[in-house]
């Protein structure tokens, strides 16, 4: 992974280490790392040419400048990635064009985290099921609805806590 971090707040330091824990073999790149360990235990190296060995697919930081100089170094590896990933919010039309006139299969603004997640529907496992993330809260459960798969509210948002705190105010009266 082209600019993985050892920040353990960036996002590519969390998509480094979500694809390792699902066994893949992630090789962190990212000069301005170099030996330091992003998220797991690979050191970080200089360039895609230190990996000396084959790899199947690089991922590239969302750094628009960055793009073309890591297509260009995966270019001269051998033998060559089969894919090139560019992460959300990156897309160079001719550095893709370039990687592709060689053979190789790219992927634009997509997150493979967020893409194994959704394939493998392990998203749907955290309550996501609706296909559109969305960083809007969940209704108040209201009457009647079911909250999950065992339980149904009674009394809408009210819980037993709310109850007790009604009933002394009530009582205080």
């Amino acid at each position: 992974m082209v600019g993985a971090s050892p920040v353990n707040v960036r996002p590519s330091y969390f998509a480094f280490k979500y694809l390792a824990q699902r066994g893949y073999d992630m090789i962190p790149v990212n000069p301005g790392h170099v030996g330091q360990k992003p998220a797991w235990k690979a050191l970080s190296l200089r360039s895609l040419l230190d990996i000396g060995r084959p790899s199947t697919w690089s991922t590239s930081s969302g750094i628009p400048s960055h793009i073309m100089p890591a297509v260009e170094e995966a270019l001269k590896m051998t033998p060559l990635p089969k894919v090139i990933w560019m992460q959300l919010g990156a897309r160079d039309d001719a550095a893709a064009e370039k990687a592709e006139a060689a053979g190789l299969k790219v992927v634009m603004n997509r997150c493979p985290k967020i893409e194994y997640g959704r394939l493998s529907s392990e998203i749907s496992w955290m309550g996501v099921n609706s296909r559109t993330l969305s960083s809007k809260r969940a209704p108040m459960p209201t009457q009647g609805m079911q909250l999950s798969l065992s339980r149904m509210s009674v009394g809408g948002g009210e819980t037993t806590a709310s109850d007790r705190a009604a009933k002394n105010k009530n009582d205080l009266a």
